[in-house]
């Protein structure tokens, strides 16, 4: 970062604390140049972010949360046994999405590293919204499972490419929030799907059936979001319609001092995945595994597991819309309460454990004599199958300055986590239906091992702090680097972890 003399009233540069000073390799420090930015100016530049692009993404990613997860609320209805479905087929139905999903992640995120995400994301959005509309058109196994195939090929990148997105408009400290308002859609999509599918299971149509008129109503709103969405967004903030000159300087400052090294930066594959070479890189994908199986267990089986109250196929998706509700409002706490404290790992903890009290709960009552103590365990199960997904991507996002290896690192975890579903459909068998409680047992056991393995790597962030401060006769954390130095990473002298 250059020492360039002030430009504008609210961009000066002036030299920190000496004893915040670098360590260079040789063992010597160097005194470090930071931006200082007006507080006010920053806050209405992130304000502007907030009400132009944040409403937009979030009911993008609604309506790919519909179009993923519609497919359980469409088996309420009969879709099965209207298209011959029988046995071990629905569970190979929901099992084939999630292999493209992880296979494809990975190469659409290059393209999407080296198009821009504000170009590719609206036309991925456009494909699977049509696909969705095709579903309507499904006559048998076959045909279903093909579209299923495609549609996990189309929604592989989509998270990843908004997690990458949005990094390259908020300071690491401003992420969370921002991504849990963003993914709460996903909770507000399970909550709406069931009081959309009530709504369209009550249509009688003399040539469709209820779950068909379902697809064709959330795959028209996806394509007509998705022609909005590649119309409206910014491409970069530096280049933001909404924001002055001035504005557009300071957002662009603000990435280098705190999200990436270089903005822009063109594609490099080589240098992309030496994001995998430090082994907590390699523990976070493990970690997106482990929790995984909770928050697929919630999107794939909730009305399944909610169904073994004994309520009845309508009631039963009304009795979805609270819990999932209760799971946004509980993941924007806790994503706000990340951010304050600029604090990941124990949060992800919290999620976690509350989760996996909710399925221990769940399946150690007797569900139709303990109506509401039942019921409100499925408040616990949502409570944190989110907010661990999130604050995990977060996590590694605001560890990685290189925006090549931040592009890829998301579209291997995000996929990994949900590749997770493979085990959640296939621990859901349909001879332990209604209550499904070996399915229960499993899930809380991945979420302990989730928590564990989180503590584990806390543990390791704490310890190597520590010991590049004692090495370099320093007292750094990661507030105090600025990101443009940290191109390499962890293998920089100076990187300090935030945790």
């Amino acid at each position: 970062m250059s020492n360039n003399s002030k430009t504008q009233d609210s961009v000066e540069v002036v030299s920190i604390d000496p004893e915040k000073s670098f360590g260079n390799e040789d063992g010597s420090t160097t005194a470090v140049n930071d931006y200082q930015i007006d507080p006010k100016m920053e806050r209405a530049i992130c304000w502007k972010f907030d009400l132009r692009i944040l409403p937009l993404l979030a009911i993008m990613y609604l309506f790919n949360a519909l179009d993923k997860g519609n497919i359980s609320n469409a088996k309420t209805d009969g879709l099965e046994k209207d298209i011959g479905i029988a046995g071990q087929q629905w569970n190979n139905m929901l099992s084939i999405f999630y292999v493209p999903f992880v296979l494809f992640a990975f190469p659409l995120a290059l393209i999407i590293k080296k198009y821009n995400a504000a170009n590719i994301i609206p036309i991925l959005m456009f494909i699977f919204g049509s696909i969705s509309l095709l579903e309507a058109t499904v006559f048998n196994y076959g045909s279903l499972m093909t579209a299923r195939w495609f549609l996990g090929i189309c929604e592989s990148a989509f998270f990843p490419g908004i997690i990458f997105y949005l990094s390259t408009f908020y300071r690491r400290h401003e992420l969370a929030r921002r991504l849990s308002i963003f993914y709460s859609a996903a909770n507000i999509a399970n909550a709406f799907s069931g009081l959309l599918s009530y709504g369209v299971f009550q249509i009688k149509h003399s040539k469709l059936h209820g779950w068909q008129i379902l697809f064709l109503i959330e795959g028209a709103a996806t394509v007509i979001v998705a022609v909005f969405a590649f119309l409206y967004l910014p491409r970069t903030a530096a280049n933001a319609k909404f924001l002055n000159d001035e504005e557009k300087e300071i957002a662009r400052k603000r990435i280098e001092l705190d999200s990436s090294a270089i903005q822009t930066e063109s594609l490099s594959f080589k240098d992309a995945v030496k994001v995998f070479k430090h082994p907590i890189c390699i523990a976070w994908m493990f970690q997106e595994i482990l929790i995984g199986v909770p928050l697929n267990s919630i999107n794939n089986w909730f009305p399944q597991i909610v169904g073994s109250l004994g309520k009845g196929t309508v009631m039963t998706n009304l009795y979805t819309v609270a819990p999932n509700v209760w799971g946004a409002v509980a993941l924007i706490i806790l994503g706000f309460s990340s951010d304050l404290l600029r604090i990941r790992s124990i949060f992800i903890v919290i999620g976690l454990s509350i989760t996996l009290i909710g399925f221990v709960v769940f399946g150690c009552l007797d569900t139709q004599t303990h109506i509401g103590a039942a019921y409100f365990s499925c408040f616990l199960m949502t409570t944190g199958g989110s907010v661990s997904s999130v604050l995990t991507s977060t996590w590694y996002n605001n560890n990685t300055p290189n925006e090549n290896r931040r592009a890829v690192i998301s579209a291997v975890g995000v996929p990994l986590a949900n590749a997770a579903g493979l085990i959640s459909t296939n621990i859901f068998r349909s001879k332990d239906a209604p209550k499904y409680v070996p399915a229960l047992g499993i899930t809380a056991g991945f979420g302990g091992a989730g928590i564990l393995l989180v503590l584990g790597i806390l543990s390791y962030m704490i310890f190597d702090n520590r010991r590049r401060n004692k090495q370099q006769g320093v007292n750094l954390t990661y507030k105090d680097v600025p990101t443009s130095e940290l191109y390499d990473g962890p293998s920089n002298p100076n990187y300090r972890w935030m945790y």
